[in-house]
């Protein structure tokens, strides 16, 4: 039997965590997508250009009877700056906006306590949102799995590698 859970964070472009999550040891689904904004349906062009209050965002389900969610979430603050307003590399804007969407008031507390965990990894203080979850749109196709589906990629090589190589470092046991 599993013990699945699901968390929605947004880090950036969302191509970066889902590279990682991918190859995470008890993830069993990650979806990039769309929350946080005021559109309904939003496309990736839409929510490029910042008028939408969507944040690129992931949904990792996950089986915390084989990976616990201290380690999905030690990714997550891994995986991006999450003290960098609104910016993660060349990537600009509230869209690239670092997230956490909870989906109760005890996922709120937890996330919180999450970032408080995290602090003491930066020396700059943790700019990371805590949003109540609103709907997740699913990116389109052509966003799900980018990595994989796209290794010649110039972004996939400059910005993803460097990334997953840190995951890998600092979760070995968890990330292949």
């Amino acid at each position: 039997m599993s013990d699945l859970h699901t968390l929605t964070l947004g880090a950036g472009c969302f191509w970066c965590l889902d590279a990682v999550y991918q190859r995470t040891t008890g993830v069993r689904e990650v979806i990039s997508g769309y929350t946080g904004g005021h559109t309904d349906n939003p496309g990736y062009r839409e929510v490029c250009s910042g008028m939408t209050g969507h944040a690129e965002a992931l949904q990792v389900t996950f089986d915390a009877d084989i990976v616990p969610e201290e380690v999905i979430l030690g990714l997550f603050f891994t995986g991006h700056d999450p003290t960098s307003l609104n910016r993660q590399g060349y990537d600009v804007g509230t869209q690239y906006r670092s997230a956490m969407f909870y989906r109760d008031e005890i996922e709120k507390q937890h996330f919180a306590e999450a970032i408080e965990s995290a602090q003491s990894l930066f020396d700059d203080p943790i700019v990371t949102t805590l949003e109540p979850l609103a709907t997740f749109y699913p990116a389109e196709d052509v966003h799900q799995d980018f990595y994989t589906q796209n290794p010649g990629n110039g972004y996939c090589r400059v910005i993803i590698d460097p990334k997953l190589s840190k995951a890998r470092t600092a979760f070995a046991e968890w990330v292949s």
